[in-house]
């Protein structure tokens, strides 16, 4: 009885280790392209699926911060486009569509190699 124990014990434990090392990887828009694609290439299937995942997660939540801006200036007329509110709130957009362009282009880097290697692809559009 107590090998049972010791050995659930093992399992629980190396089963937790590797949630937490697998969630180590987050979607990074700094990280360097050659170092996204070198990474890309080396993953299986199941492990680019699940990095696209949290780019594409991460993109929603960027466009969901940034959707407060996107509205205000969606309600500034035509005429005062050029004025200094519009500025203003463009200035404002400026890291934001910085931010998701850059995550934008790494998760096309893991979608891409998933598609090469056949994996699912389903949920993966933005």
């Amino acid at each position: 009885m107590r090998k049972l124990s010791v050995l659930l014990c093992v399992v629980v434990t190396v089963f937790c280790m590797s949630i937490m090392l697998g969630c180590g990887k987050t979607a990074d828009g700094n990280k360097p392209l050659s170092e996204v694609k070198a990474e890309a290439a080396e993953m299986d299937t199941d492990d680019l699926r699940a990095m696209a995942l949290k780019y594409k997660a991460a993109i929603e939540a960027k466009l969901e911060e940034a959707s407060d801006i996107k509205n205000e200036l969606k309600e500034i007329p035509v005429t005062e486009m050029l004025g200094e509110k519009a500025k203003e709130l463009k200035k404002e957009m400026e890291p934001f569509t910085e931010s998701i362009n850059a995550l934008k282009e790494r998760f096309k880097i893991y979608y891409a190699e998933l598609k090469k290697k056949g994996g699912d692809l389903s949920g993966l559009d933005l």
